[in-house]
């Protein structure tokens, strides 16, 4: 699998989630086995580039490459400068956010809104590679099937892209009508991959090793790109891999496994955000680490009231040490469906939430 000059180790991608996709997530889902893992949104808004918040999201220190950062607009000049002023910061592929079906994003025509003006979407697409291609930097596209069920427009719209340059397409199985319910069709994923040349990503509902394989035959993706699935549960992708290598499921985490993964992520969570951000947004990635678990949502709910990162973590490592003394693995006790949004962010497997990049 192969993005213009940068070869991936796979097939497994990280979806884009606001919120969710920080530097410290992306690392922690390429230790456990994802190819590739795409940015949370920059915005083309040049008045918050210095921002706290973007800053943040534009940090890839120690970050294995390729660096890729999702950046979303209106404007196509814009589009351009946001494009040159990530590659200036070391992204080495820039994808274009034509997905997202926030109210608050389409409003203002951005996201999978620009599904519903082609020549806008065009526009843009064409001068974000003009901007990207002197610097040798491909550029991506993640969109939606079409803006509603009666105008599915992603083949059109994925053919003019490869002809402006694009070198990959992602595209999530629903319109953006349908926002994240009902269930994600791949019919037009598998239309869009028959009528282009470039590399085509299959993304929605791909929650198990079994449903990766469904949609890859279904769809003859060239890769599957992995949201939600993967919030508390960063090894989905090695339990995918080893799946469609040997057609066996992977045993579930060690307890004790599982404990560490975790503790070294929320460190480097506090490391980015600081204490008092840190510890707060860190408790969406303990509640989903541990809401299939026995006792989660009792736990969950009791770290909520924590109000440093020492009381998170010591509580942590206590919480699991007692789950570990009655089992040896992590027990799924319950089908895992997708989880729902949590007060500390508003995230989506494809989409941007422009009110964090906001002081």
């Amino acid at each position: 699998m192969q993005i213009g000059p940068h070869r991936l180790a796979n097939h497994l991608f990280v979806a884009p989630m606001a919120g969710v996709t920080d530097r410290p997530f992306r690392q922690l889902c390429r230790r456990m086995g994802a190819g590739y893992a795409v940015s949370e949104m920059v915005t083309s808004r040049k008045d918050l580039w210095n921002s706290l918040k973007t800053s943040r999201r534009a940090n890839h220190e120690g970050e294995q490459g390729p660096i890729a950062v999702q950046i979303a607009g209106t404007d196509a000049p814009m589009m351009a400068e946001a494009a040159a002023y990530n590659i200036a910061r070391g992204a080495q592929i820039i994808d274009i956010n034509m997905g997202c079906p926030a109210k608050k994003v389409c409003s203002k025509w951005a996201g999978s809104a620009l599904m519903q003006d082609e020549p806008l979407a065009l526009e843009i697409v064409e001068a974000v590679v003009a901007a990207a291609a002197p610097q040798g930097v491909p550029v991506t596209l993640k969109m939606r099937t079409g803006w509603c069920e009666t105008e599915k427009n992603a083949v059109r719209i994925a053919q003019a892209a490869e002809n402006a340059g694009v070198a990959m397409v992602t595209v999530h199985g629903r319109t953006r009508e349908q926002g994240y319910k009902g269930a994600a069709e791949y019919t037009t994923i598998a239309a869009v991959k028959a009528a282009l040349r470039i590399p085509v990503v299959a993304n929605g509902d791909i929650d198990s090793p079994q449903k990766a394989k469904e949609v890859l035959a279904l769809t003859g993706a060239d890769a599957i790109m992995i949201g939600r699935a993967a919030q508390g549960r960063p090894w989905i992708f090695r339990e995918i891999a080893h799946f469609l290598a040997t057609g066996q499921e992977l045993p579930a985490p060690t307890v004790a496994e599982a404990s560490d993964w975790l503790v070294e992520h929320l460190l480097e969570h506090y490391s980015l955000y600081g204490s008092l951000t840190g510890m707060r947004t860190a408790r969406k990635h303990i509640g989903w680490a541990v809401r299939d678990l026995p006792g989660g949502e009792d736990f969950r709910q009791a770290m909520n009231r924590l109000e440093s990162c020492e009381a998170q973590i010591q509580a942590l490592q206590q919480w699991f040490a007692t789950l570990g003394a009655d089992y040896e693995r992590l027990p799924y006790l319950a089908k895992r469906e997708s989880p729902p949004t949590m007060a500390a962010t508003d995230n989506d497997d494809d989409d941007d939430d422009p009110k964090q990049q906001q002081e």
